[in-house]
């Protein structure tokens, strides 16, 4: 493993190379959770009917452009939470494992499934505003809007304008629903991953490579899908609001589900599952490779004192 730092800066970089893929799908998905906001199912108009839909139907009305609005704000974001919850894991686990266990080397399920939450929690704080300017570009649309419309040129002028009108405090708005969010995502990826490995190469003998990290990521990708979803779907209505129309987290989630039903929190399900799988592969996959690059540097640049410290 890297150090801190570096494992820090092969995450963010893994990241950054999974969300180039898969930046469209979070787009669609972003629109079909904000569609028919607080209405009822005979209220709601379906401009977007579904993954493939969503993505004919954008790409028709607006070219490649609208479905990669807000990829800048994307890649400094994804540089924060993954560097940080891939950065932060193994130390974190390390830590708390030493103090129980005596022993850094042992697995405790509880305990790997509290270090991923912490770890992304931690990088979903940092990076809220980024994801607040991203999301409201991305449900930006000229030719079908759906939710609330903000018009910004770009990532810039969004900080600029919110900033204005709304001060630092605007540019964490929705960052708790955010942190539950993440906290959910982080807390089942990294032990999910490493248990799907682990079995993998007990059970069938699968060695090191890249089909066992593609099969663990696939694995990680669908439990984290199916646990971060409804959380997902609070804190895209949270962030893209104008003004308050929801008090709180809680508020958005009840009054999303009387007006619009239980299922609502998971509408964008399957486009979310169309990114967050390729997402989760490539970054996990990626990050293997980049870690071991970033090991083979620091092993050449670094003494043993220095990296002890970074």
């Amino acid at each position: 493993m890297a150090t801190t730092t570096g494992s820090f800066i092969a995450g963010g970089i893994a990241a950054c190379g999974a969300v180039t893929v898969t930046h469209g799908f979070e787009t669609v998905k972003i629109r079909l959770q904000l569609q028919g906001e607080l209405k009822s199912k005979k209220e709601a108009v379906r401009l977007y009917r579904g993954v493939f839909h969503g993505v004919s139907v954008i790409l028709k009305n607006e070219g490649p452009k609208g479905l990669l609005r807000g990829l800048s704000c994307a890649y400094v974001y994804q540089m924060t939470l993954n560097g940080c919850r891939l950065g932060f894991y193994e130390p974190v686990r390390k830590t708390i494992t030493n103090v129980i266990y005596k022993d850094p080397t042992v697995q405790s399920f509880g305990i790997n499934l509290f270090s991923g939450a912490t770890s992304g929690i931690l990088g979903a704080a940092a990076g809220s505003p980024f994801f607040l300017i991203k999301t409201r570009l991305q449900s930006y649309s000229p030719f079908l809007p759906v939710g609330t419309q903000h018009h910004y040129k770009n990532a810039v002028d969004g900080f600029r304008q919110i900033y204005r009108q709304e001060g630092v405090k605007g540019l964490y708005r929705g960052v708790g629903p955010a942190m539950v969010r993440t906290g959910f995502g982080s807390s089942v990826q990294l032990p999910t991953y490493f248990f799907a490995k682990r079995r993998l190469i007990k059970h069938f003998d699968i060695k090191e490579g890249m089909p066992l990290h593609l099969m663990s990521s696939a694995a990680s990708g669908f439990v984290v899908c199916c646990v971060m979803h409804p959380p997902d779907t609070v804190m895209s209505r949270m962030y893209n609001q104008t003004g308050n129309l929801y008090s709180s987290a809680f508020d958005c989630l009840y009054r999303t589900v009387k007006t619009e039903g239980l299922l609502a929190i998971y509408k964008g399900y399957f486009a979310h599952l169309a990114r967050i799988l390729p997402h989760t592969i490539l970054t996990l996959t990626l990050a293997e490779q980049t870690n071991k690059i970033m090991r083979r540097v620091e092993d050449r640049v670094l003494s043993p004192e220095t990296k002890a410290w970074i």
